[in-house]
């Protein structure tokens, strides 16, 4: 793969989603959608718990919509695409909506295309690998008129980027509807506080800042492979630990904290500068202590700065016996804002008159100005935004709805992965230099094969390349 294949891209046309919307206004798009009675069919690709847990979201949720099917499945891992087939074969809610017999389960670098091409142009694909193969099989779904729902992060790298906005632009031209599983973005709750700070409930916002401060998730932290496994399937596996499938943990897991601010913000930033460090090398597997070999740092700390100066902190933290926080607040010229109070949902977002946050949703202090309202007993009314995005992306086909995310999907995953650079690299990171980088991090992920090697090697002690602040300053590993 070469990088003159995608021209410099800038930040202001990367996020122009609403320039292109109002230019296809008006415009006869092509007839690739569904009437509300015929059944659209579904493909699975990436099998493992967040694409089992889209497909049952997805099919929960077409009731109302018109029938839906699970019609195809692969992943490269017979075991896990396994597993998820009989999970949600017995799943009470959607099980008689799965049909997959076992000539269209499809295991192997290639099972994209075959489960692809066991569709019909206006079905949809799930993408749900690791982002690494986000674009090639993106650029096949487009090929074949399939509607997608991926998901998040989108890409770790500038090529990656380039390639997805480039890919794009034929779905739209074709009138795709693309999904990006970044659910936060359909909250009710989030949605709500929004349209309050927008009309000027806080103020200016002149800060925002969001906190992941948990213990180890995930496969952030990996020993040396001492397996059967081939290094390509030993990482793959261990998908969170290796910067070049998945952007490693801070891109996986740390994205949506950054992304709900930008929502709030109505941008993303400039630039980042950010600090982070590697305190623990090692991980408990079954009762033994192992040397941990992967390239994830365990905290970060990064400062996020907008076109008008305002400013959004991030902190991230993989630590046990730690303090653990999960939530967003914004602060503004008139008052303050809690954009999530812990995870994803429910979000109960709040407003304040000042800059004094309490902590606990449940409070009625004198300075709350707004909450997002409850049941009886405090139950959350948000209904659940992983549901909501697939209502809105079913919709958009069964009514032929403008509907692509891509774009913004783009933007929020350059924003993580500037903040991430600057961090592994110790240098100031802008939004263009992240999105016009010139590190390929898997130059031939279309090639890979299941006996091939992968991106990233180890050396002779079984240790993967890591960042170095400061002496690896253009690239992270």
């Amino acid at each position: 793969m070469n990088n003159s294949e995608t021209p410099p891209t800038t930040r202001r046309q990367a996020i122009k989603t609403t320039a292109a919307a109002t230019a296809l206004a008006g415009v006869a798009l092509p007839h690739v959608h569904a009437q509300v009675n015929e059944e659209v069919k579904i493909s699975l690709i990436g099998c493992g718990g967040r694409g089992t847990g889209a497909v049952k979201n997805a099919m929960s949720v077409s009731g109302t919509l018109g029938p839906l099917k699970l019609h195809a499945m692969a992943d490269v891992f017979d075991d896990k695409l396994n597993r998820s087939y009989e999970t949600l074969r017995k799943d009470p809610v959607v099980g008689d909506k799965v049909d997959v017999p076992e000539e269209r389960r499809f295991i192997g670098f290639e099972g994209y295309k075959q489960a692809m091409d066991a569709m019909s142009p206006g079905d949809i694909a799930i993408l749900t690998t690791p982002l690494a193969f986000r674009w090639p099989m993106f650029e096949y779904a487009v090929e074949k008129g399939l509607h997608v729902f991926m998901e998040k992060p989108l890409s770790a790298d500038g090529f990656g980027s380039r390639k997805l906005l480039e890919i794009n632009e034929k779905a739209k031209e074709k009138n795709l509807k693309v999904g990006v599983g970044l659910m936060c973005r359909h909250c009710k709750s989030r949605n709500e506080l929004k349209k309050r700070t927008d009309d000027g409930a806080i103020g200016d916002i002149m800060m925002l800042r969001s906190y992941r401060m948990q213990g180890p998730i995930g496969s952030c932290f990996t020993p040396k492979n001492t397996t059967d496994q081939s290094e390509l399937m030993y990482q793959i596996r261990n998908f969170h630990s290796f910067l070049w499938l998945s952007g490693g943990s801070f891109s996986d897991f740390f994205i949506h904290g950054i992304d709900e601010m930008c929502m709030i913000k109505n941008a993303f930033p400039v630039e980042a500068k950010a600090t982070g460090g590697r305190h623990y090398k090692t991980i408990e597997r079954n009762g033994e202590e192992l040397e941990a070999v992967d390239q994830n740092f365990d905290s970060y700390g990064v400062e996020y700065t907008f076109a008008d100066g305002a400013k959004a902190y991030f902190d991230g933290r993989n630590t046990k016996g730690c303090h653990q926080e999960f939530a967003a607040y914004a602060h503004g010229t008139k008052g303050s804002a809690v954009i999530s109070t812990s995870s994803h949902v429910p979000a109960r977002s709040r407003i304040y008159s000042d800059q004094n946050i309490e902590k606990n949703w449940r409070a009625t202090p004198e300075n709350l100005v707004w909450a997002f309202p409850t049941g009886p007993r405090g139950v959350s009314l948000e209904g659940n935004p992983y549901d909501i995005e697939w209502e809105i992306l079913i919709d958009a086909i069964r009514n032929n709805k403008e509907h692509n995310e891509v774009e913004r999907g783009v933007a929020a995953s350059v924003t993580t992965s500037m903040g991430r650079m600057a961090a592994h690299t110790g240098q100031i990171i802008t939004y263009d230099q992240m999105l016009n980088s010139e590190h390929v991090m898997a130059p031939n992920v279309k090639d890979l094969a299941l006996n091939g090697e992968s991106p990233l090697m180890p050396d002779e002690d079984g240790h993967y390349a890591k960042p170095e602040p400061g002496a690896k300053k253009d690239r992270e590993y």
